[in-house]
């Protein structure tokens, strides 16, 4: 579920989401157009009510914050906390009689909030340069659960921006040595099939926010040519990649989850292999 308590806001998707809102607000973006954004890419959480509620919650409170009139998503959430969806979820789930009467009163008091109009739209941030943390083309290792290596490369890196954005495709590497960037280069993309995935490439666009305290995780061991350019315009990137946070949980909590899921279930039939992401087209060198 990736809540740590019963208020409305301790829970990952919604920090990840509330975060990456005001990341593109703080940059000039009309909030429209990043409602829009992350709405396409997070369809997937549809799959996972207890995410997808979370999701929810944070673009309204974002939206509320920013004096920004959105029926829809109003609507959305208020059907969601009227209806008792989240609080039935959350029996589910076994929580404590205590906690769950903590959550019904945090979710009746979210919606009295955002059912009042703001009296001043949040100021936008001051710009703040960040960089991403690793460079395009680098291969980098770190050690699954059952002590094998995995791998992730490093798609595209974006600089002089309020982002410092990585976009990072996890490998289906499992090797008992260290992988060469030969291995690298011959791997598949992770495709996730546990939980609720259904054949869902483990590709992120991930913000260095944090990761100074995660890198011990990870080694780079060498890097790759990449000769495809990427771009985190919506518009510009036809697979939708999601827009994360987390190294850890998205590269290596999500392998180890992944491979632990094949050993009774085995891999997805759908491949998508590094050399496609990495190499253009031969018909388009000319």
């Amino acid at each position: 579920m990736g809540s740590w308590g019963t208020a409305i806001s301790s829970n990952d998707t919604y920090a990840d989401t509330y975060s990456v809102f005001f990341d593109n607000y703080n940059n000039a973006i009309p909030v429209a157009e990043i409602t829009a954004k992350l709405i396409n890419s997070n369809k997937e959480l549809e799959d996972d009510a207890s995410d997808s509620n979370s999701f929810w919650f944070a673009l309204a409170k974002a939206q509320w914050e920013c004096k920004y009139e959105d029926e829809a998503v109003f609507n959305k959430v208020k059907a969601i906390i009227e209806t008792g969806t989240d609080i039935v979820l959350w029996h589910e789930l076994g929580a404590s009689s205590s906690d769950f009467k903590k959550r019904k009163i945090a979710l009746n008091k979210f919606l009295i909030e955002i059912s009042t109009p703001r009296p001043k739209a949040k100021p936008i941030k001051k710009k703040v340069i960040k960089e991403p943390f690793y460079s395009k083309g680098d291969c980098i290792t770190f050690t699954l659960a059952n002590g094998n290596y995995g791998g992730a490369i490093i798609l595209e890196a974006v600089y002089n921006t309020e982002q410092g954005l990585n976009l990072v495709a996890v490998t289906n590497l499992d090797r008992l040595l260290k992988p060469t960037v030969k291995d690298f280069k011959n791997a598949e993309v992770l495709i996730k099939t546990f939980a609720a995935h259904k054949d869902k490439a483990a590709i992120y666009w991930l913000y260095p926010v944090g990761h100074e305290n995660a890198a011990v995780f990870f080694e780079t061991i060498g890097t790759v040519n990449i000769e495809i350019t990427y771009s985190t315009t919506y518009k510009s990137q036809k697979q939708n990649y999601a827009f994360s946070r987390d190294y850890v949980s998205n590269i290596i909590e999500t392998a180890n989850r992944q491979f632990e899921h094949e050993l009774f279930n085995g891999s997805s039939k759908q491949t998508l292999s590094i050399k496609k992401l990495i190499n253009k087209p031969w018909w388009k060198l000319w």
